[in-house]
């Protein structure tokens, strides 16, 4: 079947899982003939890849398939990722244009649209399945990094969280197979790699293989110069990944641990598996071990039942804290989340305000975490994009960095001192 007068365009909401995914994808409708548009551009197939972890996520998933809709009158518009698994009811009843494809039945998608495609036909094709298998991704096209799917799942059912719901148990890639990934991304001149996953400290598989095996294997890799984590539970950062992180030159020593409350009371009704005393001393650990390390967090506000005294504990929890700044999210019910059936649910205007207090807080954090490396000497992996005249880039620990545009040090690394932290919170360097 020859598909080259046809033309795809994508869009992706939510995590750094969706956006390796969505990579992968796009790169298979390419090799089969695809030309690959801007999402804003007249297409003949729309593929939006959907997230539904908020409620401010479904929206906007809603708003771009409906957007899609629009932009071509006569596209074919595909749905897939987490909306089509937690929202099933809803995504069946769009229009006949709508092709849906479960989370789990998405790295069949180029199948499932060139059957449409050559059939002409408008009947609709829903692709649920319950399997709980996992598929190899990794991101490509950007030459500075990649971001490598190794693990997807999860099995901790957080009261607030509907991911368990939507992408399914915990499973696993095997270290040869992300290797191997790792590889092609070297060979494609890719400087750096994130390992992402739903729940990436929870790496695990039937060879016996974890998370701290992975990262002594990624150790190995010639050609390979960074290597970043992305979000990892506290509990699951071992004492040995740190004193690891610690030794080497390749893993960067930058930490998103989500904390989400510092409240004790709170984090038991969020069923998190962990106290503040843990999480304090799993912070102070790291810091110990490496002065210079980028700290970050995610926090919900307004969870049910959240006091004015427990969102006081958080707030100075945070604050006694030596991160480096926070996400901060403000909770709305997920209808197949447990915490959507508490009572004691917080007001709209109590959660906004304690979310802005938060906001604010994160804002000092990080300012004086920049202020604390001034006049220290760090590597920069400068990106490709040029904007008003400079190129930008993040040292090892995610400290962002502009100079006036070279092209000699598009998707390179240079040492640099930092010293001018200007209003944006960007550290100007001269070249």
């Amino acid at each position: 079947m020859d598909l080259k007068k046809y033309s795809a365009a994508f869009y992706t909401l939510g995590c750094k899982v969706n956006y390796a995914e969505s990579s992968f994808v796009s790169k298979q409708f390419k090799q089969n003939g695809f030309i690959i548009k801007s999402f804003t551009e007249s297409a003949d197939v729309y593929v939006v890849n959907t997230c539904s972890v908020t409620q401010v996520a479904v929206k906007k998933s809603r708003y771009f398939i409906h957007k899609a809709l629009q932009i071509n009158p006569a596209a074919l518009v595909v749905i897939t990722g987490c909306l089509t698994e937690t929202e099933k009811e809803e995504v069946k009843n769009f229009n006949e244009r709508v092709l849906v494809v479960g989370a789990n039945e998405k790295f069949n998608l180029i199948g499932a649209v060139q059957k449409r495609l050559s059939e002409n036909s408008l009947m609709k094709e829903d692709n649920f399945r319950s399997e709980n298998r996992f598929f190899s991704a990794f991101s490509s096209g950007d030459r500075t990094r990649s971001f490598i799917k190794i693990q997807d799942g999860c099995n901790y059912f957080c009261t607030y969280c509907v991911i368990p719901y939507a992408r399914g148990r915990s499973r696993s890639d095997s270290i040869e197979n992300i290797l191997k990934n790792v590889n092609a991304a070297v060979n494609e001149n890719v400087k750096e790699i994130i390992l992402t996953g739903i729940n990436i400290g929870d790496f695990r598989n039937d060879r016996g293989e974890n998370l701290y095996a992975l990262l002594c294997a990624l150790e190995d890799v010639a050609g390979l110069q960074r290597v970043r984590l992305s979000s990892i539970e506290p509990d699951l950062l071992t004492n040995d990944m740190v004193k690891l992180v610690a030794a080497s030159s390749r893993l960067m020593p930058h930490f998103h641990i989500p904390l989400q409350s510092g409240s004790d009371k709170v984090l038991k009704l969020m069923n998190r598996r962990y106290s503040t005393a843990f999480y304090r001393n799993k912070i102070n650990e790291i810091k110990d071990l490496i002065p210079d390390a980028c700290v970050a967090t995610d926090i919900i506000t307004g969870f049910p039942g959240e006091t004015d005294d427990d969102f006081g504990q958080t707030h100075d929890f945070l604050n006694a804290l030596p991160l480096s700044y926070f996400h901060v999210f403000t909770y709305s019910d997920r209808k197949q989340a447990q915490a959507s059936r508490l009572v004691d649910k917080v007001p709209f205007q109590v959660k906004k305000n304690r979310t802005d207090s938060l906001l604010k807080l994160s804002d000092e954090k990080k300012i004086n975490f920049y202020n604390s490396q001034k006049g220290k000497q760090h590597s920069v992996l400068f990106e490709s994009d040029k904007k008003k005249g400079f190129i930008y880039g993040f040292t090892e620990n995610y400290i962002r960095v502009k100079a006036p545009f070279n092209k000699d040090l598009v998707n390179n690394i240079a040492t640099v001192e930092l010293t001018v932290l200007e209003g944006d919170n960007v550290f100007f360097v001269a070249l």
